[in-house]
């Protein structure tokens, strides 16, 4: 079924790319960043170092990049960044353990959106591969893109330009698919996409496809697809072959995000995903706000 209303993108008041300074993180920052300049919204960079090497220099260059995008003019004063409606901070925390460093610092201070950089190499998360032994707090359970290495991702490094045209969504009964349906919708409105497609997956039988609701969105179409096998692979497969742009995921941990992705269908997609995946936490703020 088809809600004939337009969508109303939700508020993105604080947007938190948490960054190790890597090739990798550079494409998730660009995401970051352009997600920030369009819901004018505050851009936090966070970096963690276990000793004091770190530097603000080291940070991705916000006023270079916008420069380059052709929002501002070359050799523009740091004070024409705020003009663009973005308020940037840049945070260095010394911890021996990145992961309960960021997780501190959403306890404290929260974010709407997560934007972080993933490494093949080192697991999942390659910012936060250590245990997380302690449930995730209140405020941790939001919206996360997820940017794996290696990919160029929708939204270009060079130019700030979104190409975001063809979006998989799997779905099953379990974990309510719906928040990912409408996060999905939100998502290509705020990034001012066009035209495009959405794939609604379900890896089963035919007639085990839940019913959902699919919001109306100008220039883009809902299809449906059901196939048989194993649910990682599927999914996988099906995003390779529809040169998918963004994987959609709904995740329903008990203790936030990230307990949520520990060994499920969510953290084995991230491991071999060809494009970024957004992971919408089912018990979120967020994903409560969007229905």
């Amino acid at each position: 079924m088809t809600q004939p209303h337009r969508l109303t993108a939700p508020i993105l008041d604080n947007v938190l790319h948490p960054s190790d300074f890597s090739e990798a993180s550079q494409v998730a920052f660009a995401h970051a960043l352009k997600a920030a300049l369009l819901a004018k919204s505050r851009l936090t960079l966070l970096h963690v170092s276990e000793g004091a090497s770190a530097e603000w220099a080291n940070f991705p260059g916000v006023r270079e990049t916008v420069e380059r995008w052709g929002l501002l003019p070359k050799g523009s004063p740091k004070s024409a960044v705020p003009a663009l409606g973005v308020d940037v901070q840049k945070v260095i925390e010394h911890h021996r353990d990145p992961a309960k460093s960021v997780l501190h610092y959403l306890e404290v201070h929260g974010a709407d959106l997560i934007v972080l950089a993933t490494h093949h190499h080192t697991g999942p998360v390659g910012w936060l591969h250590k245990s997380i032994s302690e449930p995730v707090a209140r405020k941790s359970g939001q919206m996360t893109l997820f940017v794996p290495a290696g990919v160029h991702g929708f939204v270009s490094i060079e130019d700030g330009s979104v190409s975001l045209r063809n979006v998989i969504i799997p779905i099953a009964a379990e974990p309510n698919p719906q928040f990912a349906i409408t996060a999905a919708a939100h998502l290509v409105q705020q990034f001012q996409c066009p035209t495009g497609s959405f794939t609604l997956l379900h890896i089963g039988e035919e007639g085990a496809m839940p019913a959902v609701t699919t919001p109306s969105v100008s220039g883009w179409q809902w299809r449906k697809q059901t196939q048989s096998g194993a649910v990682i692979e599927g999914i996988l497969e099906t995003a390779r072959q529809a040169n998918a742009d963004l994987i959609v995921m709904c995740t329903n941990g008990r203790h936030g995000f990230l307990d949520a992705l520990r060994g499920s269908h969510s953290e084995r997609v991230l491991r071999h995903a060809p494009c970024p995946v957004l992971a919408i936490p089912e018990t979120s703020q967020a994903a409560n706000s969007m229905t």
